[in-house]
């Protein structure tokens, strides 16, 4: 007996990466999955079919059964299309794992309009795309597990990825929005924000993480494995037996979650909360905000980056050096 059996899944981008780690080991514990990939380049060009196909004959070879899928998320037809066929294919839809992504990495005083659109299209549109029909079909039969994919850039924020950063702060908005539309049918919505070297962790040469570090700005990932994880492995395999459980009858009362998943490592994220507050009645003066803001609110924080050692405001000092 397999975790899922009898259950029918959807996972976006599973043509390799994390997304392929997630169908081989669903359809291994019984379900029947819809392997979605156009089979795109890591900025979102391209079309190639071979990786959904080589997915599915994978996992037919291993005696489990999958279809292949090869629309684009970034279009409503095309999310539509992929739970059209699930239900077409196997009678249903119970998990719908939305892992595709695409990066057009900039700063973003040079990106341009079509990099944000392409970026947002794919992440928070392409994830809309397949939970609006999915949520139709699982608000009926009272069953579901919708499984979102965020990240650190977005929870942390990571330089040069102002699009993708947005993307997934967005998603993680849209998962605790999700679960609460949905929780009272029966229907859960998580998150994973993932910690793995993958086709896209590769596409940032070590020069600029290099430079990054240079000029003293902190990054997503480094804050993510300084902070929690001691372990070096970072397998896109490894990212597979949390989307398995989060699919899994144990978890019916978990929703609304963003947990990190790295290597050996899974953690629970926090919301966002007012970690710090300072109170007045009445109207703040600056002078009364410089104080409450620096000395309450920011004391212990670091500015993720700082100006440049040539930077000039009179009065002010910077690493203790005062600039006139």
């Amino acid at each position: 007996m397999g975790v899922l059996d009898g259950r029918v899944a959807v996972v976006t981008g599973s043509g390799r990466g994390i997304g392929r780690g997630i169908a081989m080991l669903y359809a291994a514990e019984g379900a029947k999955v819809i392997v979605n990939d156009p089979g795109v380049a890591v900025d979102g060009s391209g079309h190639d079919e071979g990786p959904a196909a080589q997915v599915v004959n994978e996992i037919k070879e291993l005696g489990g059964e999958a279809t292949a899928n090869f629309d684009s998320v970034a279009e409503y037809a095309g999310g539509e299309n992929m739970i059209k066929q699930a239900v077409d294919t196997y009678g249903r839809v119970d998990i719908v794992v939305n892992v595709a992504g695409i990066l057009r990495d900039r700063m973003v005083f040079n990106m341009a309009h079509q990099e944000w659109d392409d970026v947002i299209a794919v992440h928070l549109k392409g994830h809309f795309n397949t939970i609006k029909p999915a949520a139709v079909l699982m608000r009926q039969q009272r069953f579901g597990r919708i499984i979102n994919f965020s990240s650190t850039s977005g929870l942390v924020g990571n330089t040069g990825q102002v699009n993708y950063g947005a993307a997934k702060a967005g998603i993680a908005g849209m998962t605790r929005v999700v679960s609460k539309d949905l929780g009272r049918y029966g229907v859960t919505c998580n998150a994973i924000s993932p910690g793995a070297a993958t086709r896209m962790t590769a596409t940032v040469p070590d020069a600029a993480r290099e430079l990054r570090s240079q000029a003293g700005v902190q990054g997503a990932a480094g804050t993510q494995a300084a902070v929690v994880s001691p372990f070096t492995r970072r397998e896109p395999d490894d990212v597979a037996p949390m989307a398995l459980f989060l699919a899994s009858d144990d978890a019916w009362d978990i929703n609304g979650q963003i947990f990190l998943t790295n290597g050996g490592t899974v953690g629970l994220m926090q919301h966002p909360t007012a970690e710090r507050t300072v109170f007045k009645d009445g109207h703040w003066e600056m002078g009364e905000l410089d104080d409450a803001v620096h000395n309450v609110l920011l004391k212990g924080k670091v500015n993720p980056a700082p100006p440049r050692d040539d930077f000039e405001l009179p009065g002010r000092e910077i690493a203790g050096k005062p600039l006139a």
